[in-house]
């Protein structure tokens, strides 16, 4: 999807309110707001920050600072100004009026909605944007009469759902409808094609992290995957699943999934769940970190906590820090995590040592059993498949042999039919 030609070099401002954290944390995340303005391709003019107890109700800033925004945009020839934060309906308002009527407010919510909008490639992602445009966007656009016309002229109004923006409420919530209606059908078939994978018996790794760590080089580098990967914010949107070969011999599948960010909104998430339980159903998960990153530490707390929300918090992890030819990696980061590598996805340094670290973990309470199963129970090969790695399969007159790598879990179910027990089973008993 190109950039809408309307948005190319729109002059903005960036204000940010300290009212819970530090000064330092505030300066970080309205860098990482600069870096979201870049990638929707707007100019950062100036940036504004504000120490204060508590938001104004009606405008957010206090009423000196806004006079001074005021003063600044039409200084600076300014279109539009971007919160780092999450503002009401009535702020938005009551601040475009103080600014003269000529200058846009979003909120960080709106520009990452914007990216997404422009970077939304699949029929399932687009549908996604629209709805979570329309649950977040349209509320705060609803009574400005005839302003309504201004969309899809700027950052933080683009989007496939813009034009159902202009209609009524009830329009807007019989949209609301389809979208949800037909994201669900989406996603039961998604639901059915992980269900085919699970019958492939491939074990399935999700890499995860912030945006911009490099999860997408590395599917290319071990996948030949061809998708998408560039040096910009949520770069990926869509989920990308292709065949991975181990040094073993094993064939994996390796899911590339969307990125995190901090104060990602949660109705992002609710929108994007369907492609996000890829992480959740995955067998392993690499947390991939950008190792030259001075937040690389805030950015891991970020993605874990965004994994414990999805209800993947309990899986099992490698820590891949990434980026590793870009600089020295942040040894303090990693110091007490266990599973830590470092690469560099764009040489491949270091990959060949994860390709085994994967196929180590995978197998951590595995071991390779044969098993003789009788003819009247060769029902019991569809768990093999679905659940172990089958290696070979020899049918006889009166016994299926089958060679598969199993854990505890698939082995306890079929432990009589092992044809080398061990004297203590997988489970330890």
């Amino acid at each position: 999807m190109e950039k809408n030609e309307a948005i190319i070099g729109v002059r903005a401002a960036l204000v940010s309110v300290v009212v819970r954290g530090t000064v330092e944390e505030a300066e970080v995340s309205l860098a990482e707001l600069e870096r979201l303005l870049d990638t929707a391709g707007g100019i950062t003019v100036f940036k504004m920050m504000q120490n204060k107890e508590a938001p104004d109700v009606r405008t957010y800033l206090g009423s000196g600072k806004v006079a001074e925004l005021a003063f600044y945009c039409a200084r600076n020839e300014v279109a539009l100004v971007v919160f780092d934060c999450e503002l009401s309906p009535s702020q938005i308002r009551n601040l475009e009026e103080a600014l003269g009527g000529e200058v846009r407010v979003i909120d960080r919510s709106m520009l990452i909605l914007d990216i997404f909008a422009l970077h939304a490639a699949s029929g399932e992602g687009k549908l996604q944007v629209e709805l979570a445009q329309l649950k977040y966007t349209a509320p705060r656009l609803m009574g400005r009469g005839t302003e309504l016309s201004r969309l899809g002229g700027g950052i933080g109004t683009r989007g496939p759902g813009e034009s159902q923006l202009e209609t009524d409420r009830r329009h807007l919530q019989r949209r609301v409808r389809m979208l949800e209606e037909a994201l669900a059908e989406m996603a039961e078939n998604r639901r059915t094609q992980r269900v085919a994978r699970d019958r492939s018996g491939h074990a399935r790794v999700a890499i995860v992290g912030y945006t911009n760590a490099g999860k997408s080089t590395l599917l290319n580098y071990l996948t030949d995957a061809g998708i998408l990967a560039e040096n910009k914010l949520f770069a990926t949107l869509d989920p990308t699943t292709r065949k991975c070969l181990l040094p073993g011999g094993e064939t994996i599948l390796l899911t590339d999934t969307v990125g995190f960010i901090r104060n990602l909104p949660h109705h992002l998430i609710h929108a994007f769940r369907s492609t996000l339980d890829e992480a959740v159903h995955a067998d392993l998960l690499l947390i991939l970190v950008d190792a030259s990153d001075p937040e690389a530490g805030a950015q891991i707390e970020v993605t874990e906590e965004l994994l414990r929300d999805l209800g993947a918090g309990d899986k099992p992890v490698l820590y891949v820090f990434n980026k590793c030819d870009l600089g020295a990696a942040l040894p303090g980061v990693a110091h007490g995590r266990e599973d830590v590598l470092y690469i560099s996805a764009a040489t491949g340094q270091g990959v060949d040592r994860l390709l085994s670290r994967i196929e180590e973990k995978l197998h951590a309470d595995s071991r390779r059993v044969t098993f003789l199963i009788p003819n009247a129970k060769q029902g019991l090969l569809s768990s093999l498949y679905r659940n172990a790695t089958v290696e070979n399969v020899e049918y006889g007159a009166e016994a299926v042999t089958v060679t598969a790598i199993v854990d505890a879990r698939t082995y306890g179910p079929l432990r009589e039919y092992d044809t080398n027990p061990p004297r203590r089973s997988l489970c330890g008993e």
